[in-house]
């Protein structure tokens, strides 16, 4: 019993310590964003219609009936030259989303909108694949990405474009650019709790983490929409073009592109807003996808990032700590579950605790910091947030650490995509749309998790090891409101009468369209 106490021990300590590494990490990002410059914006020559570049728009989408139309229309609203300008429906759907895009694009080819609805023989490849297969017909030099729960600003081209011809790097001043990457924003922010924590998490990613990797020469990843892609690094033989063999293809060959000479750049001015997902499970099945998505990527590309010998050292640990960013999910499931047993033995974890309290305060201060460069006014009340992100995040541990486990055991996978109601109000009602989700079995362990952590808080305070307490109360919190959100939602679905979601008639559609 002594050995598997020690031993229990040196697991929880080991716990702590990478928990600790990754608050340090995120307290050095902080500090990247202070110390570095944003990426200037770039101040374009007076152009002549004729001397704007060839812009291919692909739209990505499956069974999107609720937000295709919304998208389709903000792409052909673009103030861009329309002769330089190509828009390509990528539709793998199977319900009725086929029938709106394909009358909504014949109405606009009759207004002289280059517009083309593809469809693929299957969807192999997922996303990937839909990216890879309309390469063929594209005429553009750049290529602009969009998912379904975007809408871009009509200036959005015009503003990025600039930025593969002035953007310089004292880091890589001579690599080209290929890829530049936008901030999300968003469109239902205030809608709920849920969606409020999520925005804030958003904002840290793009406006703390994104910046300091993007701004120190790091490596940093493509967040697979509102970006746009140098169609030369696509099709670069080092790069290797569009891959399926992991669920995260937008990091996948935003690392291999830089591998391979190319930058990235990250614009923080302005936005890109998307929908937020309003449905917990619609949530979980986003993590679990990015979850699974960058280990696979971590396992793919690992070793050559280890080896690429142009990159510096501490750009290589940087690539790492992106990279391995969600085992911190399995190192909070690990450490609850070492604690009971640990607490039955009349050993007090809590003294390790203290290692992780001191590089704690990283994640606020990052969230803090998300929301003063987004914008100074009322930062605080965004800021508010936190406890419930906290909360959302630790409660999010189980679903990750099964993604974590799946994505270390196989390649590429089912691509499950993140159902979007075109939600934005706050009387908006999702329930009763076809793409709501069922409850998962996973709930069952979300339960078992709660009762775990009360179960070792009652031993805790029976053993006067007081100290543990509060650690174990936010386990039994988080995992608790996962439970409890997930049973609500799914009684909503069942039991309240909801307005229907906006209409999705064809004839609607070309009627909106004439007024595009």
């Amino acid at each position: 019993m002594d050995v598997i106490a020690i031993g229990a021990q040196v697991i929880y300590f080991m716990c702590v310590v990478g928990l600790a590494i990754y608050g340090l990490h995120t307290l050095w990002l902080s500090l990247l964003t202070l110390y570095h410059p944003a990426e200037p914006r770039p101040t374009p020559k007076r152009r002549t219609v004729g001397q704007w570049p060839r812009v291919t728009i692909q739209l990505p989408m499956y069974n999107e009936q609720h937000v295709a139309e919304r998208l389709i229309l903000a792409c052909a609203a673009l103030d861009y030259p329309s002769h330089r300008l190509q828009i390509q429906v990528l539709d793998d759907s199977d319900d009725t989303t086929t029938a709106l895009v394909t009358a909504l694009a014949t109405r606009l080819q009759a207004q002289g909108v280059s517009i083309e609805v593809i469809r693929r023989p299957d969807r192999r490849g997922y996303k990937a694949g839909a990216l890879a297969y309309a390469m063929g017909t594209a005429t553009g030099e750049f290529i602009a990405i969009f998912d379904a729960d975007f809408v871009p600003p009509p200036d959005y081209l015009r503003r990025i474009i600039p930025y593969f011809q002035n953007s310089r790097n004292e880091t890589a001043p001579h690599a080209p650019v290929g890829f530049v990457q936008a901030r999300w924003g968003h469109l239902n922010r205030g809608f709920s709790w849920l969606t409020h924590s999520q925005a804030l998490a958003l904002d840290g990613h793009f406006l703390v983490e994104q910046l300091a990797r993007a701004n120190s020469g790091f490596a940093f990843g493509f967040n697979g929409s509102a970006g746009v892609w140098r169609r030369a690094c696509i099709e670069d033989p080092h790069v290797g073009g569009w891959q399926d063999d992991t669920l995260c293809e937008d990091l996948d060959l935003s690392y291999r592109a830089q591998m391979a000479g190319w930058r990235g750049v990250f614009v923080p001015h302005g936005e890109v807003p998307a929908e937020i997902p309003v449905q917990i499970l619609a949530l979980k099945r986003q993590q679990f996808r990015w979850a699974k998505g960058t280990i696979q990527t971590l396992r793919k590309i690992g070793a050559p990032v280890a080896r690429q010998q142009d990159w510096t050292p501490v750009k290589r640990i940087a690539a790492f700590a992106h990279l391995t960013g969600y085992l911190i999910h399995p190192l909070l499931v690990l450490m609850l579950l070492i604690t009971l047993p640990m607490l039955l033995w009349n050993i007090d974890p809590s003294a390790q605790l203290a290692y992780l309290s001191i590089f704690s305060f990283g994640p606020p201060l990052l969230y803090a910091l998300g929301q003063i460069r987004r914008d100074r006014h009322g930062w605080w009340r965004r800021f508010a947030w936190l406890p419930l992100l906290m909360l959302l995040g630790t409660g999010l541990a189980l679903n990750n650490t099964q993604a974590v486990i799946e994505g270390w055991r196989q390649r590429g996978g089912a691509f499950l995509r993140t159902p979007k109601f075109q939600i934005q109000e706050s009387r908006a009602r999702w329930q009763h749309s076809v793409y709501s989700l069922p409850l998962h079995p996973m709930i069952l362990g979300e339960a078992f998790l709660t009762l775990y952590a009360l179960a070792a808080c009652i031993v805790a305070a029976i053993s006067q090891q007081y100290g543990s307490i509060p650690f174990l109360l936010i386990y039994a919190a988080g995992f608790g409101l996962m439970v409890g959100v997930e049973l609500w939602q799914a009684w909503q679905t069942r039991r309240r009468g909801c307005p229907p979601l906006p209409a999705t008639d064809p004839q609607r559609l070309a009627t909106r369209s004439d007024q595009a």
